[in-house]
């Protein structure tokens, strides 16, 4: 809780005779940094207090819900236009809502994932059996296809030297290309999985541009591919601190709302 980004901060004297560094990230009235106390007052938000939203981790779904790892699903962040402080039991009365909020948060999670796997599961079975009825070319041409089982901008059946494209995917040729680097750079896998082409070393994914950026390959046969692919994700976010003050320049020797951005 932040009940006074502009008030000037207390110093905190450590006794010389304590090892170690006091710590104060347990201390919820703690002054907050020089950076995000300077954030707030170019929102105009004087006063803050905030909320964790944590989920339990599907890492393992063995262990009980108390031994379970946490992780941040979202924050409950509360502003405030001129210096507000916020009493104790009014402060833990909305940690515990916050609390069951999450633990029901929890629930549509876990109940999503499951629905997901379901789906996921009917399709592979689906598309298996046209596999087994019918050659390759059903789980590009009918429906369900291989687009339902991966979350992709696009798909691709590379077989006995032909193509069937599903959505954003490079050309032909270029698809024969990707096929021909993976059987000489790959060919002892049975397939390739990567969040950028160019990272994986594909020395033409320069000429692909933004639309292909990611792709999962799996090998059919020795010459025979199936491709899914991701385009690239990028967007730029106008954040609500920020100065467009000309003569507004940061200070090299502190942390400054705008410089703490570019890291």
């Amino acid at each position: 809780m932040i009940c006074d980004c502009l008030a000037p901060s207390v110093k905190v004297i450590q006794d010389k005779r304590l090892d170690h560094p006091l710590s104060l990230c347990g201390s919820t009235l703690r002054f907050p940094h020089g950076c995000h106390a300077q954030y707030m007052a170019n929102m105009g938000s004087i006063a803050s207090l905030v909320m964790s939203v944590t989920i339990n981790m599907e890492d393992d779904e063995n262990e009980s819900d108390q031994q379970r790892e946490s992780k941040l699903w979202g924050l409950v962040v509360c502003h405030h236009t001129s210096p507000r402080f916020v009493p104790f039991p009014l402060r833990y009365a909305c940690e515990f809502l916050v609390q069951v909020f999450g633990v029901q948060i929890n629930k549509e999670v876990e109940l999503a994932a499951q629905i997901r796997e379901k789906h996921i599961l009917q399709t592979q079975t689906v598309l298996c059996d046209m596999l087994l009825r019918d050659a390759p070319v059903g789980i590009i041409t009918q429906s369900p296809n291989v687009m339902d089982l991966v979350n992709c901008g696009g798909a691709a059946l590379y077989y006995k030297y032909k193509f069937w494209l599903l959505g954003i995917t490079p050309s032909e040729a270029q698809i024969r290309d990707i096929a021909a680097w993976l059987t000489e750079y790959h060919g002892g896998s049975t397939g390739l999985s990567t969040d950028s082409l160019m990272e994986a070393g594909y020395p033409g994914a320069s000429i692909l541009g933004d639309e292909v950026c990611g792709m999962a390959a799996v090998k059919i046969t020795r010459m025979d591919f199936l491709f899914w692919f991701r385009s690239h994700m990028a967007k730029e976010i106008r954040w609500g601190g920020a100065k467009h003050d000309p003569d507004d320049k940061d200070d090299g020797r502190r942390m400054h709302p705008r410089s703490s951005f570019k890291a």
